[in-house]
């Protein structure tokens, strides 16, 4: 039987190759898998350049693949596997949609709303909380990102001031 700790990382390469999706098109590279029972209900990368949508994060087009493949917005008892800790608009739609489990991969000091900047996840004050583990493949889910930039410099120094 696997372990949950292999299946965290299983589901987490598989969105990983979402984020390298993103990347291809010169997007962010975030990617992000819902899981169910050990099975995948959605998943998806960042869109924001291509559909010129500030909302089209990874996260969010999961999250509406889901719910629209589920017929219900609520996610109970789903899994969320992001490479990169959601900002707080992402963190706010998952409490939204009344997801589990939440695995993530590298944390975003700048913008993370989930242990780094802020910690809605855990806010008592809401009436949904959400589990997460950190660090899953946490390597290479930064490293994807710091080429990601580091090409963005090499191509459009402007761009990064």
């Amino acid at each position: 039987m696997i372990s949950q700790h292999d299946e965290d990382r299983k589901f987490m390469g598989i969105a990983l190759e979402e984020a390298q999706k993103a990347f291809s098109i010169g997007e962010v590279p975030v990617g992000a898998v819902l899981v169910q029972q050990r099975t995948i209900i959605a998943r998806g990368h960042n869109q924001r350049e291509w559909r010129q949508d500030p909302t089209a994060h990874a996260e969010l087009i999961t999250i509406q693949g889901a719910a629209e493949k589920l017929q219900s917005w609520r996610l109970i008892d789903t899994t969320l596997y992001v490479t990169l800790e959601p900002c707080l608009m992402c963190a706010g739609a998952m409490l939204q949609a009344r997801i589990s489990r939440l695995i993530l991969g590298a944390r975003d000091p700048k913008a993370g709303a989930c242990g780094s900047l802020y910690t809605v996840h855990k806010d008592s004050r809401l009436n949904h909380q959400i589990d997460i583990v950190h660090g899953i493949k946490e390597k290479a889910c930064g490293k994807i990102l710091k080429n990601f930039f580091q090409q963005l410099r090499e191509k459009q120094p402007s761009l990064m001031t």
